[in-house]
């Protein structure tokens, strides 16, 4: 009966083929930039969204609107759509965002940035990918759904919220925040905003991310006079080696869920000090971009960098400042044997004929914004991974495939 189920919602959404890329060109050319970035937010893309929904026989649409007096009128909007299933005591939630980021430089488009031009099996556009993909397939899987004529397993709930991009205030925080009701434990909570091409990750866990400025204070001096001065270029190269050294001597705890499965800790932005050659400057100042572990402590890092830290001052007469540009800790791992995941496996099976396994990534997703609340919540999708380049992409027969494993995923005992 499964696969019977199975095999008409793939013929069902193969007819969908021409109205999801026409939605993917609605939803595109209905710019949802935030306002830090000139934009005016979701509002345009939220209506047309609305109208959408509002002609499925759902229960229940409601939006939820944050306050935000940069644009006018002074709110995000927050989609909520509920439909009933034979079982009420969970729902099956998928979130996508709404919002999208700049296109950036625009001589490294093809195309205009917010106009979908059709490649082939590809769609290419700003936000086709990130987050379109997740907005359509869960759509139009609800529809097959609706044309099966069979209510689903659970309640679904389809959540599509602004300010992804960033931040989460006025998003999926504020959603949160203001109806604390709005979700159960029991609940299966997918969002589909990170994946692999092959469909075979299903992300439950996430490192903290500690980004770190480092700012070496030595005093300025000509380069042919260095006994007059203190070289912070010297000893920030020297902290750089020895942290690099430190860090991964100290914290080497290995975790298979992840790839990689280690703790990552990466110099990686190296700001200007002087522009001529022959100045030994007053400042160098560097960053870290930390990924670590869940079972690591961020204090245990911090702690061990600021032993380095004073290693390097008293030896090279120094002063070294440190801040923290950004520090997320790790929220607790969905289980791999949660039911969300469970489900998302046989579904993924059932389409792709792939079996998919539960895996941690180093980035961030809103999915970890769930889990420090104590819900279970994974991360699917078929992605190319093109989110925020120029020229980003999605392939129709990932729309066309992902729709399905959602509509299973709804269907499915």
């Amino acid at each position: 009966m499964s696969m019977k189920i199975a095999h008409a919602i793939s013929g069902i959404v193969d007819g969908y083929k021409d109205a999801m890329i026409e939605m993917q060109k609605e939803l595109t050319r209905r710019v949802a930039l935030d306002p830090q970035y000139g934009g005016k937010g979701e509002r345009e893309k939220a209506e047309y969204i609305l109208s959408v929904l509002r002609s499925m026989p759902f229960y229940k649409v409601d939006v939820i609107n944050a306050p935000d007096n940069r644009i006018d009128p002074p709110e995000r909007p927050n989609i909520i759509a509920k439909l009933k299933g034979r079982d009420s005591s969970r729902t099956i939630w998928i979130m996508s965002h709404m919002d999208v980021v700049p296109p950036g430089d625009m001589d490294r488009w093809r195309h205009n940035p917010f106009e979908v031009v059709v490649e082939g099996d590809r769609l290419i556009g700003r936000g086709v990918e990130d987050n379109q993909q997740g907005i359509v397939t869960s759509i139009f899987a609800v529809k097959a759904i609706l044309e099966l004529g069979m209510p689903p397993i659970y309640d679904v709930g389809l959540l599509l919220v602004a300010d992804e991009e960033t931040g989460n205030k006025y998003g999926i925080d504020y959603v949160l925040k203001n109806k604390p009701d709005l979700f159960k434990k029991e609940d299966l909570i997918v969002v589909p905003d990170a994946g692999s091409p092959d469909s075979t990750m299903i992300e439950i866990a996430e490192k903290s991310i500690l980004w770190i400025k480092f700012t070496v204070k030595g005093k300025q001096t000509h380069a042919s006079t260095p006994h007059l001065g203190i070289n912070p270029h010297r000893a920030g190269a020297n902290l750089i080696v020895r942290l690099d050294r430190a860090l991964r001597q100290r914290f080497k705890v290995k975790n298979k869920v992840f790839d990689p499965p280690v703790s990552t800790f990466e110099p990686t932005r190296k700001d200007s000090n002087v522009p001529n050659i022959n100045t030994i400057p007053e400042t160098d100042v560097f960053y870290f971009d930390c990924r670590i572990l869940p079972e690591i402590g961020v204090d245990e890092v911090k702690a061990r960098i600021l032993e380095v830290i004073n290693e390097v001052q008293q030896e090279y007469g120094v002063t070294v400042d440190m801040e923290f540009v950004q520090e997320v800790r790790a929220a607790p791992q969905t289980p791999e044997n949660a039911e969300v995941v469970e489900r998302l496996k046989k579904a993924i099976k059932k389409v792709y004929n792939r079996t998919a396994k539960p895996m941690g990534i180093g980035g961030g997703t809103v999915a970890a914004v769930f889990r420090h609340m104590g819900y279970n919540a994974a991360v699917w999708s078929t992605l190319e991974e093109t989110a925020h380049q120029p020229n980003e992409s999605c392939l129709i027969s990932n729309m066309l495939g992902d729709t399905k494993v959602f509509a299973n995923l709804f269907a499915s005992d």
